[in-house]
């Protein structure tokens, strides 16, 4: 329509002698006919991404957990579109980020490894929209590996604003400058804002401005010790994960405020699983799924729906490059997952990967997943699997400790400390929702399948097994320090030069 409207006016102008008035008037009847279109409707979308630390999966409200309480969260997923297959491709919190923020493997951005930088030839979704005209912020807790303040970084590159951290006006939960960052913003700019949060990351703290959590109401599974502290541990975890929700509802009301809400495509998620034992760091579905919610009325067209397929956070920056209509980044390596919100049920994905590299602890991990299996290859099986130092050194983890010294830990409780462990792993994970039966050695003709499949993604992306990997850095009963502390080893994917690798591997 609008391009009929422009036709006419060239019309007149190449027609000198037409009957302008008749012509203007078919104009004039044109726009009255047009459906009627705000300047927020007319202009780019603007993009939301909200994004909490250390949260899995099945804990908020509208993925089915009985106790925490996320209302806002839960009118999002009503009115989206709720994934309940999307991978993260680590479940460590810097390498995830800059995963996320690039469409990238970790092995290929270079900073695979928690706390290291990204190289400065990487290229964020930031970064694209921002040279697109979008104003971009980001709020809250950074962990993009390098410091913000790092103007030629790749992150760093990619906004307008940074900022509003814990240490910086963003309190205890590092949300309380998103309202301010939304407010003023320029208002003649489509905006991409990430927001995120440090709820629900260690060391919890005292803010009392929302209800606690009792103790004795929480849920405590088979692989911890049900004493007070562990209670307690998971009633402070509750608690953060309602912070989160109850910031994410503050957002969603001034955005309703400035009248730009409907246009505005939402995303909900975390960056790797809950920070206890068992979750973060992990392959399993504790660590490596994501809740994953997306809101945008203009694409989601029926509300309410849940997505089943499987999808990889490196499909978020291609998708965001769609929706913002621009050209996407050929570093991506995912593909955008725009049809699946008008059609769930679409086919896309055969199979996610993940990795697992240093975090406090070596470590050298891969896994391959498809809609009903899920492989992990463990190249350090010599090693036990309790996860990061401040899992370990958290309540839950400490009273684990505590009873494995003691040998007072049931078989569930025992696997983090097991050594040897198997070197392949192997699950039909929707219908083993804990990973405890490993089918490996008993279907061998489809685990060796998966092993093709996963030495072919690590061949197109140049994944590697270095000989020499950064070492432990602490003690693994006692977290003191080691003389080992610092030292860095070679990362994957560094002999092959993965940073500069754009392939997907298999898709």
């Amino acid at each position: 329509m609008i391009l009929e409207i422009v036709n006419r006016i060239n019309f007149i102008i190449a027609n000198k002698n037409m009957n302008y008035k008749k012509l203007l008037s078919g104009i004039t009847v044109s726009c009255l006919s047009i459906p009627f279109l705000s300047v927020a409707e007319n202009s780019k979308p603007n993009i939301l991404i909200l994004i909490a630390d250390d949260v899995s999966l099945n804990d908020f409200g509208c993925y089915g957990h009985p106790i925490i309480k996320t209302p806002n969260i839960d009118a999002l997923a009503k009115d989206g579109i709720r994934f309940t297959n999307t991978f993260l491709t680590t479940s460590s919190s810097s390498p995830s980020r800059s995963s996320i923020i690039t469409g990238r493997y970790p092995h290929n951005t270079g900073a695979c490894e928690l706390h290291s930088p990204m190289g400065d030839e990487q290229i964020s979704i930031a970064e694209l929209l921002k040279n697109t005209g979008y104003y971009c912020a980001q709020a809250g807790k950074w962990h993009f590996g390098a410091s913000p303040l790092k103007p030629d970084g790749p992150a760093s590159r990619g906004f307008d604003r940074t900022g509003g951290g814990v240490n910086d006006g963003g309190g205890e939960s590092g949300s309380e400058k998103w309202i301010s960052f939304l407010q003023e913003r320029p208002k003649n700019k489509p905006f991409f804002m990430w927001f995120a949060s440090h709820d629900a990351h260690r060391p919890w703290d005292s803010d009392q401005s929302l209800e606690r959590y009792n103790p004795d109401k929480v849920e405590i599974t088979r692989f911890f010790i049900d004493d007070k502290p562990t209670r307690q541990d998971f009633a402070n975890y509750y608690f953060e994960v309602t912070r989160f929700d109850y910031y994410v509802g503050k957002v969603i009301k001034e955005l309703k405020a400035q009248g730009v809400y409907k246009n505005t495509f939402i995303i909900v998620m975390a960056d790797n699983g809950r920070p206890f034992p068992r979750s973060k760091t992990r392959l399993n579905t504790d660590g490596i799924k994501t809740p994953f919610i997306v809101h945008y009325p203009a694409a989601v067209k029926q509300k309410g729906q849940v997505c089943n397929r499987l999808l990889s956070v490196i499909d978020i920056a291609p998708t965001l490059s769609e929706i913002a209509r621009i050209k996407s980044s050929p570093t991506f390596q995912g593909r955008s997952f725009l049809t699946l919100l008008s059609n769930p049920q679409k086919k896309f994905r055969k199979y996610v990967f993940a990795e697992h590299n240093w975090h406090s602890f070596e470590a050298l991990e891969r896994m391959v997943c498809t809609e009903k299996y899920l492989l992990i290859e463990n190249k350090r099986p010599q090693l036990n699997a309790i996860g990061a130092s401040d899992i370990v050194d958290g309540d839950a983890g400490c009273s684990l400790i505590k009873g494995y010294k003691a040998g007072k830990l049931n078989e569930f409780q025992y696997d983090l400390f097991k050594v040897p462990r198997p070197t392949i792993e192997l699950y039909e994970f929707e219908n083993d929702k804990d990973q405890l039966n490993n089918i490996a050695l008993n279907n061998k003709k489809v685990a060796d399948k998966l092993i093709k499949v996963l030495r072919q993604w690590q061949k197109d992306t140049g994944d590697s097994y270095p000989a020499e990997i950064t070492p432990d850095w602490y003690k693994r009963d006692t977290l003191e320090k080691l003389p080992t502390f610092n030292i860095r080893k070679e990362m994957p994917g560094a002999s092959n030069k993965a940073i500069l690798i754009n392939k997907r591997g298999p898709f």
